[in-house]
């Protein structure tokens, strides 16, 4: 089973950071607004926030600047500034952090599920990148103290996730990102049966239309390729290793419940089952990751699942084994 959905058009991968990305409306976006426009295609940026880029001059319609309520045409190409996050100063927090790798340049840790990676208004602190600047207390990318973290975790997803500490850090993870070069897989339990051994789920991402507190897969979104091979069936539920080749937000969730097997525990985008194990929180884990240094060298590590984690599968292993007896 591969699942393909035409995508709205050609966008740049999301790459943590600021700096410019380019939009290209279709047929499907005639007579959108503009701010609904870039908000849509850009999830992690508010419907407020588009229309303040707006205003400022930092999106532009064929290098013209338009007003919000801009109506699109397929064919012109919307250029937007995004700046760095609003937090100016990140305030160190001497949090215990599992380091898995360290040069010069880069960091990779473990990230524990329940942690978030970046501080927002009203929630400057107990974050990843708090823990980093206290980590590292000479950090510097992009002449700030901020760490250079180019791509996410979800707060509820755990496992390997890498940050610049230099801009040469920086400059080279982003190259790697936007060329799709980085290795990212992840190990997830979903519910139900997985019909296919593997496949391919190629279908666009973007804001729920219906809920903005979600993600869906829309025409209008932005195109995101996942791939899952199955490690192991259970009676209810499919263990699956998991590789994306793009970075949408809550990719892998979204298009895993598109295909009607929503990650167990993820209580945003699926439901607690009676059939599912006991777990406090989504059971996706970014298990490996691998990329090149600066320096060329190319680089492999990888995470064991958390000990939450592997009591699930201990537990569904059990009922196999009853329900198998029981047969």
């Amino acid at each position: 089973m591969d699942v393909h959905l035409a995508d709205s058009g050609t966008h740049e991968d999301e790459v943590e950071g600021n700096g410019f990305v380019e939009l290209h409306p279709t047929r499907d976006d005639l007579g959108t607004r503009l701010d609904r426009f870039v908000a849509d295609q850009l999830p992690d940026l508010s419907r407020g926030t588009v229309q303040r880029l707006i205003e400022s001059g930092c999106v532009r319609v064929d290098n013209q600047q338009r007003k919000p309520k801009f109506r699109m045409t397929p064919g012109e190409v919307v250029s937007v500034e995004i700046p760095p996050p609003g937090i100016d100063e990140i305030l160190p927090d001497p949090i215990p952090l599992s380091v898995v790798y360290e040069t010069a340049d880069v960091i990779v840790v473990d990230k524990p599920a329940g942690m978030v990676v970046h501080p927002a208004p009203g929630h400057p602190r107990g974050t990843l990148a708090n823990a980093l600047v206290a980590h590292v207390p000479g950090i510097s990318v992009g002449g700030s103290q901020r760490p250079g973290i180019v791509h996410r975790l979800d707060k509820d997803t755990s496992g390997l996730i890498v940050a610049a500490k230099t801009d040469r850090g920086r400059a080279s993870l982003i190259t790697q990102w936007e060329s799709r070069s980085v290795e990212k897989i992840y190990l997830a339990l979903v519910s139900g049966s997985v019909a296919d051994e593997e496949a391919i789920i190629d279908a666009p991402v973007g804001r729920d239309p219906k809920n903005r507190q979600r993600m869906a897969v829309v025409r209008s979104g932005r195109p995101a390729v996942t791939r899952f091979r199955v490690l192991e069936r259970f009676p209810n539920a499919t263990l699956l290793e998991v590789s994306i080749e793009t970075g949408r937000t809550h990719q892998i969730r979204v298009h895993l419940a598109f295909i009607g097997h929503p990650v167990v525990g993820d209580q945003l985008y699926g439901r607690v089952r009676q059939t599912d194990p006991h777990v406090e929180r989504q059971f996706l884990h970014a298990s490996a990751l691998a990329f090149q240094l600066p320096d060329g060298e190319r680089l492999r590590l990888e995470s064991p699942l958390p000990d939450e984690l592997r009591a699930a599968l201990e537990e569904l292993r059990v009922r196999s084994t009853t329900f198998s007896r029981i047969e």
